[in-house]
């Protein structure tokens, strides 16, 4: 049958993680405490990159623009699910909702790109450390994190407007806990195919071309690690890129098993886990696991900490 209700849609209506009543309460409060934790840690990771002198590297360079992507989308998504567990029907508007469309889209996929060209700054500090100072430039710097916000913005920006210039059916309730895109396209009238293509377009290229990057540059990295004649070398410089490759595993794993599963197990049950995951686990874990095995961090941390007590003393 024809979708042809075209009553305009001026809300829509999350349905959120679960409607079992029992479980709301403690929901709120596991989740409350994840989303304050991620921003706390991600809010004193750029802080700390920002204001000690001993973490103006590009490698932390990379990780204060990691640490921002992560505290964006989990904001973008995470008041307003926790909002779903306090409230009845928790709507949002429909200009609300292309917002928090457009802002999800643009963190989420600078972050893909980040993690690559943190990838490719492990590759030149362990391939080429006498040359990293001179290729690892602050120029080229920006230009590996403005890229991908541009890219990422027009990316958004395009699919965000495709779909909410389409018309909707009349059924504005959201089987999700936030405004994503394939929930929003089962509820569209029209003809969807065009931008179902872009969206698989554009996620794939997104997905292979950072994918592809990190695995060459980790290629190269084990290569290198490998004719190295010291245990000490190869220690220290897996120590290097061990924080990172762990973001990595967790993050595209995610990505890869919630988008390249078959679709006869496909469930709007699976992609609420996997969302959760990926929109404020993963943001919470992502700076735990920077600071916990990073040294400078830890050492920086409490060099600010010291610094703080001593002016308030």
């Amino acid at each position: 049958m024809e979708k042809h209700n075209l009553t305009a849609v001026s809300e829509f209506i999350l349905m959120g993680i679960t409607g079992r009543p029992e479980l709301q309460a403690p929901l709120f409060v596991f989740f409350l405490i994840l989303y304050m934790i991620s921003v706390v840690d991600n809010l004193g990771m750029i802080i700390l990159t920002m204001v000690d002198s001993t973490l103006q590297t590009p490698m932390y360079f990379f990780l204060r623009h990691l640490a921002l992507t992560d505290l964006g989308y989990s904001t973008a998504v995470g008041p307003k699910m926790l909002l779903n567990f306090v409230v009845d029907q928790n709507t949002i508007s429909y200009c609300f909702c292309a917002t928090q469309l457009s802002f999800f889209l643009v963190f989420i996929g600078s972050e893909l790109f980040i993690l690559s060209a943190m990838s490719y700054d492990r590759y030149v500090a362990i391939c080429n450390p006498l040359l990293y100072t001179v290729i690892m430039s602050q120029k080229l710097c920006w230009l590996l994190m403005a890229t991908p916000y541009l890219y990422c913005t027009f990316i958004s920006l395009l699919i965000t407007v495709k779909i909410f210039t389409l018309p909707f059916c009349g059924n504005n309730v959201i089987n999700h806990f936030f405004c994503d895109c394939l929930p929003l396209i089962s509820l569209l009238c029209s003809n969807t195919k065009e931008i179902e293509f872009i969206i698989m377009i554009f996620a794939a290229f997104d997905l292979i071309v950072s994918l592809l990057i990190v695995l060459v540059s980790y290629l190269l990295i084990f290569i290198a690690i490998l004719r190295m004649n010291s245990a000490e070398d190869r220690h220290k410089a897996f120590s290097n890129c061990g924080s990172h490759l762990t973001v990595v595993i967790v993050f595209y794993g995610t990505l890869i098993s919630m988008y390249v599963q078959p679709q006869s197990s496909h469930s709007t049950d699976t992609d609420k886990v996997s969302s959760i995951f990926y929109t404020l686990i993963i943001p919470m874990l992502n700076p735990l696991s920077y600071s916990l095995r990073n040294k400078d961090v830890k050492y920086a941390l409490k060099r600010t900490w010291e610094n703080k007590c001593n002016i308030f003393s």
